[in-house]
């Protein structure tokens, strides 16, 4: 048992390294947020605060939603882990 664990991990393991050695570079934002960040900074505007204020938003949305998901999973597990528990 302990061996098949070892292989699946070993398989998932591979396949996430040859997935992010294909996949492409993210260098920049697009060339209208480019072009937005300079002439605001140049030109004295708080631009370039408000792009980075979106992008932490957006980065934080999905990992919120994902904390909220394990939290649930875990209520639940506990839940049955303890009701199975009082049944026997």
């Amino acid at each position: 048992m302990y061996i098949c664990n070892m292989k699946k991990a070993i398989v998932f393991l591979f396949i996430v390294v040859l997935s992010f050695s294909f996949s492409p570079a993210a260098k920049a934002q697009c060339s209208m947020c480019t072009i937005s960040a300079e002439q605001g900074t140049k030109n004295g505007n708080t631009q370039g605060k408000g792009l980075n204020s979106g992008i932490l938003y957006l980065l934080a949305i999905p990992y919120l939603l994902m904390t909220g998901i394990g939290v649930l999973w875990y209520r639940n597990y506990r839940k049955k882990i303890s009701s199975t528990a009082i049944n026997q």
